[in-house]
């Protein structure tokens, strides 16, 4: 390799570890924001709220569900490695389809189908996606965390 080739990749590395500590820098400062201001919904937030558009809200969620079902089918049909972009977002939707599910059933008779539709269904599949998901992660060449943390020293 050329001595300006090795500046390259020098530079490109160099460019990575920047956007790698800028990005962990912003996803800090905001889960650290998000503590007072969930602490401040808490408090505030009435117990009961009369809800518009519920049937629209319901609706487009679970639309954004078959997309999520549908991408990952098609992604993972054609060996496609986004295939594990869409069946983590398929998961995470899924645990917040049953979070919300249980939740605002609370208090009705409905509470239980709920549960059970959570607890054998929506759950199951999203850790079974997570399962696959840390499988094909696990496939790629990373490099060991020793030589990712002497590089950015």
């Amino acid at each position: 390799m050329s001595d300006s080739q090795a500046g390259t990749a020098t530079d490109v590395l160099e460019r990575v570890r920047r956007h790698r500590r800028h990005t962990l820098e912003l996803l800090t400062v905001c889960a650290v924001g998000l503590v007072p201001w969930t602490v401040v919904l808490a408090l505030t937030l009435p117990s009961e709220y009369k809800v518009h558009q519920w049937r629209a809200s319901w609706v487009g969620f679970d639309v954004l569900l078959v997309i999520a079902m549908a991408s990952t089918a098609i992604l993972g049909w054609l060996r496609h490695r986004a295939v594990i972009v869409s069946g983590l977002a398929m998961a995470v939707l899924l645990i917040c389809d049953a979070w919300f599910d249980v939740s605002l059933a609370f208090g009705t008779s409905e509470v239980w189908l709920s549960a059970a539709l959570a607890v054998f269904v929506e759950l199951p599949l999203a850790a079974f996606l997570i399962h696959r998901v840390m499988g094909m992660i696990s496939l790629a060449q990373w490099p060991s965390a020793e030589a990712a943390t002497s590089s950015d020293k």
